[in-house]
């Protein structure tokens, strides 16, 4: 207590009495700093380290003259590997063993370490055996890398690129066939499962092959595989940069384009049966803008599908299918 004190210092000898302390020589030091602040203010911080670098990266001008910004919003995603190789993922058991069922091409089965193997684990991984797929054993985090987050449930199918066939090829193998080339042409169909039913009536129904666009449109994906039933492994399909210009190809080497629409100018029993005997295209437009300007005015005939009033249009794939059907009967009967 105060006055007891033998350290020397310790007690304050002044008018105001004897007093144990620093005599306020420590003030100074029991004020406070204020708040904390940011991480992204701290320079030593990694988050102000990522912020600077991120800001010097959206000040560096791009190769087009312009600026880029790296920066993201917090619920941004990197992008899939397939985004970056043309890779795919199937995740699930139910879509695994359906795309296992459906052979969709595939080149590895992952499943997650020390997963409870139920029966539809132990029939996808059955299937991959049969079919001689590398199975790989995967944490639980890398599948939720490598499947973008989807709800895997501890099962992924690797789907590889598909190999498109160049336009040229496609032409040229379709003048080697025993018949007068048939091609279909998809333009800005972009529901993949519309471009597998178009394959599948296309092995159907005699077509050499389904010439596609390479932007604004469907590539050939799983849920493609899917629904062409197995068609896809016979009917090769091509991919266009410029579909305008591939028409154009076609037409020189003796193709006749014919466009498919609601607003056609003949009707699709009403064709020329010469015409359609000899070498020809078939242009399906999307579904719901149809053919493109340039598109249609490439077309040497648009025809239309005669149909009630009630129903306006048809899905593209059903509008394909039913077109492929009435031109292969008129081809037969030729």
């Amino acid at each position: 207590m105060a006055g007891n004190s033998k350290r020397k210092g310790a007690i304050r000898t002044e008018k105001k009495g004897a007093l144990v302390g620093s005599g306020g020589r420590g003030k100074q030091k029991l004020e406070g700093r204020g708040p904390t602040p940011k991480a992204t203010e701290r320079p030593k911080h990694p988050a102000a380290k990522r912020k600077r670098a991120a800001d010097k990266a959206a000040a560096k001008p791009s190769g087009r003259g312009g600026t880029r910004s790296t920066s993201r919003t917090p619920s941004s995603k990197a992008s899939r590997p397939r985004d970056r190789d043309g890779i795919e993922w199937v995740a699930g058991k139910n879509s695994c063993l359906e795309a296992l069922r459906a052979e969709i091409p595939a080149n590895a089965l992952y499943v997650q370490q020390y997963i409870t193997a139920d029966d539809r684990i132990k029939e996808i991984i059955e299937l991959a055996n049969e079919r001689g797929l590398a199975l790989l054993e995967s944490p639980r985090g890398e599948l939720d890398r490598m499947t973008d987050g989807a709800l895997h449930q501890g099962v992924a199918l690797r789907i590889p690129p598909y190999q498109y066939t160049e336009p040229k090829d496609l032409l040229e193998d379709s003048f080697k066939g025993q018949y007068a080339p048939f091609i279909v042409a998809l333009d800005g169909v972009t529901d993949p499962r519309n471009l597998g039913a178009v394959i599948r009536s296309s092995a159907a129904f005699g077509a050499d092959g389904v010439l596609v666009p390479e932007r604004r449109a469907a590539g050939m994906t799983a849920s493609a595989w899917k629904t062409s039933a197995g068609a896809a492994t016979r009917v090769p399909v091509s991919r266009a940069i410029n579909l305008t210009r591939e028409l154009v190809t076609f037409k020189k080497a003796g193709c006749t384009v014919f466009g498919l629409d609601a607003d056609g100018d003949v009707d699709l029993h009403d064709l020329d049966p010469a015409l359609v005997s000899g070498p020809i295209v078939l242009v399906v437009g999307g579904e719901a803008t149809g053919m493109s300007r340039l598109v249609r005015d490439t077309c040497d005939q648009v025809i239309s599908i005669p149909m009630f009033h009630e129903t306006e249009s048809l899905n593209a794939g059903v509008a394909a299918g039913v077109a492929m059907y009435e031109i292969a009967r008129m081809r037969a009967e030729d």
